[in-house]
């Protein structure tokens, strides 16, 4: 473990200066200045309240500014952030902190708002760890929270202040109608939507800073074959000697299907996935179990081993250009043994095996191929049984084709 969790930090130190990447962008400070630089595009989760920048490509050296500083800035039209005073409904949407007031809890804080729809109406954005707000503004006019909480009523039952729903048909009256907003969740796509047919119905040219994400492919479907080395050690907690065996290592093959869930922020460097994996370990071994005068005495064992591995796991990458990438990931197996058994001399242990983590570090070309190395930890094969304990443990090399 020691030799993973150390390889792994190697590989985090050596190309973690290889994804940070500066793009073409702007800020406005409070003078009302503008200067184009170039921007260090993290792909913001929570809205940030910095950034780092540099004036030219070729620069070493970074600076910073701060939303005290800075009115907006923006990325090369995928990102644009700018500086409000609002009013931000600070009540939590999650069950265990949920509130029985019907009432938004108002507070005042100066944030950057994200842009998601910018034109006579636009539609903005601001999260905050589980907090996700959308605002608006119409014809420059001041720019307001659209409210939506859910809140406690009568015997823990869940009802929704849904009054975003009449602050959009009050103030977007030109091709939005009752239909669409008794169908609107307060989702970006749905939001969007309702912006988007305002600003066409007013001819007004509307920017849709969402449509880069929309267009971003995040998921993945890659087959995933490979070679195992495994070993395997079983051991009589009880009597010394009767039906220990430590087996050889041995070659096996290995085929998985992986699910990649990329994950929309941070510039797709953080990804989940599931690979259900058929795997197997067939081996037989002899063994002295006693050695005198005059005869000696051997025993034959043997493994029988066969199981769908499915490991959920979490990936990060790190870009090397726009074509190659590095991921480390770590993951916790679930194995469903199939019909498996160990037997020496007269005796039929039938396996029953425990679920263990694992750790890989791989290189993925032009988004299609890919090749990990995998290590796992001891896995038991024996856990229904008081007075064996057993390891199992794997070492993968893996090559893999995306689908799509």
């Amino acid at each position: 473990m020691k030799k993973i969790c150390l390889f792994t930090g190697l590989i985090s130190a050596t190309f973690f200066n290889a994804q940070i990447k500066f793009e073409k962008g702007y800020f406005v400070n409070n003078s009302g200045q503008r200067s184009e630089v170039l921007i260090k595009n993290l792909d913001w989760k929570n809205n940030p309240t910095e950034f780092e920048y540099k004036t030219e490509e070729t620069s070493a050296e970074t600076k910073k500014e701060s939303i005290k500083n800075i009115q907006e800035f923006g990325i090369d039209n995928e990102q644009k952030y700018i500086r409000k005073t609002v009013m931000v409904d600070l009540s939590s949407d999650q069950l265990q902190s949920m509130s029985y007031e019907k009432k938004a809890n108002f507070a005042e804080k100066t944030v950057f708002l994200k842009y998601v729809v910018e034109g006579k109406a636009d539609l903005l954005y601001y999260e905050n760890e589980d907090l996700e707000r959308f605002f608006f503004s119409v014809n420059d006019s001041e720019v307001k929270q659209l409210v939506y909480k859910p809140y406690y009523i009568e015997n823990s039952l869940i009802a929704y202040n849904e009054e975003y729903k009449k602050q959009i048909l009050d103030n977007l009256n030109c091709g939005v109608d009752l239909t669409d907003v008794n169908k609107l969740n307060y989702k970006p796509k749905d939001l969007i939507k309702v912006f988007l047919k305002y600003n066409e119905c007013s001819n007004s040219s509307a920017v849709n800073y969402n449509q880069n994400y929309e267009k971003r492919d995040l998921f993945n479907l890659t087959i995933r074959p490979g070679m195992n080395f495994s070993s395997f050690e079983m051991v009589n907690d009880y009597y010394s000697g009767s039906g220990n065996a430590k087996f050889d290592n041995k070659i096996s093959f290995r085929i998985g299907l992986e699910a990649e869930i990329i994950l929309p922020f941070n510039k797709n460097k953080w990804a989940v996935f599931a690979e259900p994996t058929y795997q197997y370990y067939k081996t037989e071994k002899q063994s002295v179990v006693y050695e005198g005068q005059p005869f000696e005495t051997t025993s034959i064992r043997n493994i029988d081993y066969k199981s769908i591995e499915i490991p959920l796991g979490i990936r990060h990458y790190f870009f090397l250009n726009d074509k190659s990438k590095i991921f480390i990931n770590a993951a916790y197996v679930f194995d469903i043994e199939m019909g498996s058994n160990i037997r020496y001399d007269y005796n039929n242990l039938k396996i029953s095996s425990g679920n263990n983590f694992v750790f890989g570090v791989g290189f993925k070309y032009n988004d299609k191929f890919q090749v990990e190395f995998r290590t796992s930890t001891n896995r038991n094969l024996m856990q229904n049984y008081l007075n064996w304990t057993s390891k199992y443990q794997t070492s993968s090399v893996i090559l893999g084709y995306t689908l799509f």
